[in-house]
């Protein structure tokens, strides 16, 4: 069966969220970090993205595991009349990375997204500065949509 929904009939959602005043970005974020080597070819991204479902992959340091960039849904869209075998994650990663620390407030993240104009921010271990997920303007919008309710039980 395939979801349905309108504005007057929306899809129903079973959804824990805190509020936006009390949430942390670990209540939110996606956990984990999906990667590529900056020579993966964009094509590659991509199925990677379509592959997890997601909307951004980090490009990571040649030599080690230190993320190096970011390539969103966003870069591939401004490339999609290209020859994405040609082009590699290194051409399109946006390298200067905003990173927030898992504890962060939600809404201290959100302001950064909103500063920077992203639409995904590098989540870190607040002590090590290792990355540990991604927070998106998705997730956010979660919060926003059912935070401090939820149909079956959860915050309030």
């Amino acid at each position: 069966m395939s979801p349905t929904g309108s504005i007057s009939e929306p899809l129903r959602h079973d959804v824990v969220a805190p509020a936006i005043d009390v949430a942390v970005v670990v209540d939110v974020m996606r956990l984990g970090v999906v990667t590529c080597r900056p020579d993966t070819s964009l094509r590659e991204v991509a199925r990677i993205m379509a592959t997890y479902r997601i909307h951004s992959v980090v490009v990571l340091e040649p030599d080690d595991e230190r993320p190096w960039g970011i390539v969103t849904d966003v870069d591939l869209a401004r490339a999609a009349t290209e020859d994405l075998d040609a082009l590699t994650a290194r051409e399109v990663a946006s390298t200067e990375l905003v990173t927030v620390a898992a504890d962060a407030r939600l809404a201290h993240a959100a302001r950064m997204m909103a500063e920077h104009g992203l639409t995904h921010l590098l989540v870190v271990q607040p002590h090590s500065g290792l990355p540990v997920g991604v927070l998106s303007t998705l997730d956010l919008a979660g919060v926003l949509a059912w935070g401090g309710t939820a149909q079956q039980g959860g915050w309030r």
